[in-house]
C-alpha cells in the first residue's frame, strides 16, 4: 500500500492546522458520555499524525522512530470507531478544519491496515450478500406496505412514476421505524402525490460502507441505485432518511432532483395539499424538535421541519437548549452501536434527560435511526415520553376521512 493514500492534499495539509485548543472535547458526545478524553478529537488528531510520520521513511531513518505495535494500533483503532460521527467537532472547530471527512479517511485507512472491530466484517458481508447492512432478504424490502391499514394492490411499486420514495435500510425492516414510510406514504396518498417505491431494486445507499471504511464498495452500490431509478423514468427522488438525503447529495451525481421529506411536506403545506384536522379537533401537544446530525450539521436543513411543526394546529413548540448546528448527537450514528452498544445507550440517555428537561410531551425528528435510537431508550428504561419522526406527527394532524 502506497504511504498515506487514504488521505487527499487537503487532509494532510489540516492535519498541521489543529491547535490542540481542545474546543471538541467540550462538545463530543463520547467523551461526555464515557468521560473518556482518548475519544476526543484531539487524541484522535494526535495519533493520526504520529501514525502518519511513523509511516515516512526519512523520518523513521532521522529520529529511529519505530512503528506501532499491534497492540498500540488496535488500541488506537478502536477509538476511532467509537464515535457517531456526529460532525459537532468540525462545527466548532476555529480553524474550520474538514474533521468528518478526516475521520472517514482514517476509518478506511484503519480497514485496509486490517485493525479494526471485527463487526466491520459483519457489515461488509451483509451488503455484499442482500444489498443492505442488516442481513435481510432485500426482496422483502417494501413488505412494510403490507401493515398498512389499506395498503394499495400496486404496493406502490409501479412500472413509473415521476417520484421515486427511496425509503432506506433502517426504515425498510425494523419495526420501531417502518412506521415512519407508512406515515409519509398515507401522506402522499392524502395528499395526491403520485410517487412509487424501487422494492427490491432498492440496495443500500452506501452510508455504511463510508462510515465503516468500506469506500471501495460503494460505486457498484451507487450505479444500481441509479439505473433503478431511470427505470422508473423519475424526475425526484425523496428520502426520510436524511443518511440516504445526504448520501445522494454528496457523493451521488446531479441526476435526479432531490428531496428530504421535510422540505417536500412543507412544500404540500405551503400549498394547501395536507388536509389538516380542524382547530377544535386539533392535537393537544407540547414537543421539542431534535436536529438529526446528517440532515442538520450534515446538510443544513434546520429550518423546514419547525416550519412544518409550527404549521400544525394544536401543538406547541420548545426549543432543545443545544439546537440546530449545536444539537446534541443522539447515539445512533457512525455504527456506534453495533461496535460499542453502551456508549451509544449513555449517549442517548444525556439527550434524552435533556428533552425532558424541556418539558415536552414528545421529541420530534426527521430520522429513522434516530427515532430508533431514542425509542429503544425510552422504551427500556419506561421513560414518559413520545418519540415520532416529523411524518407520524403530520399524519396524526391528517383530518379523518370519511
Amino acid at each position: 500500500m502506497a504511504e498515506n493514500q487514504e488521505y487527499n492534499i487537503r487532509q494532510l495539509l489540516e492535519m498541521g492546522a489543529c491547535t490542540n485548543c481542545q474546543a471538541c472535547i467540550d462538545v463530543c458526545p463520547a467523551v461526555s458520555a464515557a468521560s473518556d478524553g482518548e475519544l476526543s478529537a484531539v487524541y484522535r488528531m494526535k495519533g493520526l499524525q504520529e501514525l502518519l510520520k511513523q509511516r515516512t521513511g526519512l523520518f523513521r531513518k532521522l529520529f529511529r522512530k519505530k512503528t506501532s505495535s499491534k497492540e498500540d494500533l488496535k488500541h488506537y483503532s478502536d477509538t476511532v470507531f467509537r464515535c457517531t460521527l456526529c460532525g459537532n467537532c468540525q462545527e466548532i472547530c476555529p480553524v474550520g478544519i474538514h474533521l468528518k471527512d478526516l475521520w472517514l479517511s482514517l476509518r478506511q485507512d484503519m480497514v485496509h491496515s486490517k485493525s479494526y472491530p471485527k463487526k466491520i466484517n459483519m457489515i461488509r458481508d451483509n451488503l455484499a450478500e442482500d444489498h443492505n447492512v442488516f442481513a435481510e432478504d432485500n426482496e422483502e424490502r417494501a413488505e412494510w406496505v403490507e401493515d398498512m391499514r389499506d395498503p394499495p394492490d400496486d404496493n406502490y411499486i409501479k412500472d413509473r412514476s415521476d417520484i421515486v420514495y427511496f425509503t432506506g435500510c433502517t426504515a425498510a425492516y425494523f419495526p420501531l421505524a417502518q412506521k415512519i414510510p407508512m406515515a409519509l406514504a398515507e401522506i402522499f396518498d392524502r395528499s395526491n402525490v403520485d410517487f412509487t417505491l424501487l422494492g427490491e431494486a432498492e440496495w443500500c445507499c452506501g452510508f455504511p460502507m463510508l462510515w465503516a471504511g468500506l469506500g471501495e464498495m460503494f460505486q457498484e452500490f451507487m450505479e444500481h441505485n441509479l439505473e433503478a431509478v431511470r427505470d422508473k423514468q423519475a424526475k425526484e427522488v425523496v428520502f426520510s432518511c436524511p443518511s440516504c438525503y445526504h448520501m445522494w447529495r454528496e457523493h451521488y451525481p446531479r441526476e435526479f432532483k432531490i428531496s428530504h421529506s421535510t422540505g417536500f411536506l412543507l412544500n404540500l403545506i405551503k400549498k394547501g395539499r395536507i388536509p389538516f384536522v380542524e382547530t377544535r379537533h386539533a392535537l393537544s401537544l407540547t414537543v421539542t424538535y431534535h436536529d438529526p446530525c446528517d440532515l442538520g450539521r450534515g446538510s443544513r436543513i434546520f429550518e423546514e421541519p419547525r416550519e412544518i411543526i409550527r404549521s400544525i394546529p394544536g401543538v406547541k413548540f420548545v426549543e432543545l437548549p443545544n439546537t440546530r448546528e449545536n444539537c446534541q448527537c443522539c447515539g445512533g450514528g457512525g455504527n456506534l452501536e453495533m461496535v460499542d452498544a453502551k456508549l451509544s445507550a449513555d449517549i442517548s440517555k444525556r439527550k434524552i434527560r435533556e428533552v425532558l428537561d424541556t418539558g415536552a410531551q414528545a421529541v420530534v425528528t426527521s430520522c429513522q435511526q434516530c427515532v430508533r435510537t431514542m425509542t429503544t431508550y425510552v422504551r427500556r428504561n419506561k421513560v414518559d415520553l413520545q418519540v415520532l419522526d416529523i411524518t407520524q406527527l403530520v399524519q396524526k394532524a391528517l383530518k379523518p376521512e370519511k
